[in-house]
């Protein structure tokens, strides 16, 4: 697993936008695919982006698709996401983990590994 420090949260007003980072930590993320998840108070986790190893392919929840865009930068070690249009249900709790890339369950939290201890965001309306 590669350990993670995610950043960039805070508060933000409704159609605001905001840009998390995920900083991989003492390993690096090559080879592996990250993914981008959120909790709410009271609500499980929920799949919000992911993106394979060689930034080639991305996906998103049905809930973001259109507003948030992820991207890596492999030579800084980190990957970002992009969030636009922010609305009051985006609050929660973002984190960030990685998997070893074999193509699957890239939407799945159960699959990665490494999680960091998550960042805040708050969008107020």
């Amino acid at each position: 697993q590669v350990p993670v420090v995610e950043s960039g949260g805070g508060l933000v007003q409704a159609g605001g936008s905001l840009r998390l980072s995920c900083a991989a930590s003492g390993r690096t993320f090559e080879k592996y695919a990250v993914g981008w998840f959120r909790q709410a108070p009271g609500k499980e986790r929920e799949f919000v982006a992911a993106i394979r190893w060689n930034g080639d392919e991305t996906f998103y929840g049905d809930s973001v698709k259109g507003r948030f865009t992820i991207s890596r930068d492999s030579a800084k070690d980190t990957v970002y996401l992009q969030m636009n249009s922010l609305k009051p249900e985006d609050t929660a709790v973002y984190y960030c983990a990685s998997q070893w890339d074999y193509g699957l369950g890239l939407t799945i939290a159960d699959a990665y590994r490494g999680w960091g201890q998550g960042t805040q965001v708050t969008v107020s309306s």
